[in-house]
């Protein structure tokens, strides 16, 4: 509680409220509410409370899809435990196994892994989870997804069979439940907020027909909404991050890509730069899409329309979150349609027509306060010069600190430096000119 409140969470939500008393009695549990009301300490609080310090061994094992969420999860947890004294470990992938394998055998109490990397210390035997007494499946739906099953099994094959196990995401399908109940025994089913509904209240959600070739300028006049903070767009494709990212950087927009093909370091620097306002506008594929926890994200914009209504789900989860307000933007292409609509209609989302804009519409300037064109064009134009001055200014400086340690030959440790260099050229060029040019003398003897 100290340790919880030293980071300002002093008050449970719903999820955390039911799921406490249950867990930390040792029931397995399947549960379910939405994204961004503290799922990750519905788990982490019970897992803290029931490791025994004294034992070295893996006592619990949280898996989690996305390395990203593995970061933060692991993270939370460390934060809860910060007065307890329990040794969190991050096991993911990209990044090297030598300091994982360090990790391990100084004694890992809690482990937060993805699938493949966890799988990848198994089969070395620098990983045992003969110990296990919880395991967590976090965003289960995707765990279990036909993608992970193989892998999830795999691992939950290594744990005793007596261990306890739960299971939580914000959406959770018919027949997840039913897979995830071969993996729990007699689990309760938590479901936190009562009714159908997906999505947070708070975060007012639109959906636009766009033009496919004028979606990158209408996204343009978005993020440059007056009052916004930080933004996640996200694409469909890592070509699609590629090409919105290029486009963004040379308009200007602090803007940072995120998806599967960067190297983990680069994934993990963009991630602490957007965390910490650096950058402001995050362009990413689904991998971000997935518990990520960001604050101060006001807004998500759907580049492509998600696959389905989870997906959408968990990609506008990202902003309104602990309660907070949010902004979720979709755009609808023509050839989208349909998936929108069925999105709409699962979702409950039917209320409000589906508008078509264009980056000149007076539609976008009254509901999010847009300047005029000309004035973002001038506040971008004014930003530009100033970020250009100042790379000037410090290239002045290190070419005047470099012109300064050119100094004339004799002047200073460089002068003396410069001075040596050429005695040893003359020296070498020595022999080859009196070869050349004899001196006169022998001549003189010679002709005696």
């Amino acid at each position: 509680m100290t340790a919880l409140a030293r980071i300002g969470i002093e008050h449970p939500f719903p999820i955390q409220t039911l799921c406490l008393p249950l867990a930390l009695s040792g029931v397995d549990l399947i549960g379910q509410a939405r994204t961004g009301t503290g799922k990750t300490l519905a788990f982490g609080i019970p897992i803290v409370q029931e490791v025994e310090l004294g034992e070295p061994e893996v006592q619990a094992l949280v898996v989690v899809p996305t390395r990203e969420l593995c970061l933060q999860v692991a993270s939370d947890v460390e934060n809860a435990s910060r007065d307890v004294g329990v040794r969190v470990t991050a096991i993911v992938g990209g990044r090297p196994l030598g300091p994982q394998i360090v990790a391990l055998n100084e004694g890992a109490q809690v482990v937060v892994g993805t699938p493949g990397r966890l799988l990848d210390h198994l089969r070395q035997g620098s990983l045992s989870l003969k110990s296990v007494r919880i395991l967590v499946l976090d965003e289960a739906d995707e765990m279990l997804d036909l993608g992970f099953l193989p892998d999830v099994e795999t691992i939950i094959e290594a744990t005793p069979q007596h261990r306890q196990t739960m299971l939580f995401s914000a959406t959770m399908p018919k027949e997840v439940v039913a897979l995830a109940r071969r993996y729990a025994k007699q689990p309760t089913f938590v479901h936190a907020e009562p009714g159908d509904l997906a999505t947070v209240p708070a975060t007012r959600q639109y959906f636009f027909k766009v033009h496919p070739l004028n979606r990158f300028e209408v996204l343009c006049r978005l993020l440059d909404a007056p009052h916004r903070d930080r933004v996640a767009v996200f694409r469909r494709t890592k070509r699609g991050v590629e090409r919105t990212i290029q486009g963004l950087k040379e308009r200007g927009y602090r803007a940072g890509a995120l998806h599967g093909d960067l190297p983990q370091a680069i994934r993990e620097q963009v991630m602490q730069k957007f965390r910490k306002g650096k950058l402001d506008v995050l362009v990413c594929t689904d991998v971000a899409a997935r518990g990520l926890d960001i604050a101060g994200l006001s807004h998500v914009v759907n580049y492509d329309t998600p696959e389905d209504e989870r997906a959408y789900v968990h990609r506008i989860g990202r902003t309104g979150r602990a309660g907070a307000a949010g902004v979720a933007i979709t755009f609808v292409a023509w050839n989208e349609a349909d998936t929108a609509t069925l999105i709409r209609e699962r979702l409950g989302l039917t209320e409000e027509p589906v508008q078509e804009v264009y980056s000149t519409s007076e539609l976008l300037v009254e509901l999010f306060d847009l300047p005029t064109v000309e004035a973002a064009s001038a506040m971008r134009a004014a930003a530009a010069p100033a970020s250009a001055s100042a790379k000037m200014t410090k290239a002045g400086k290190t070419a005047e600190k470099a012109a300064q340690a050119v100094k004339p030959v004799g002047a200073g440790a460089t002068g003396q430096r410069r001075s040596r260099r050429r005695r040893r050229r003359l020296k070498l060029n020595e022999p080859h000119t009196e070869h050349v040019q004899p001196s006169p003398a022998p001549s003189q003897a010679a002709t005696g």
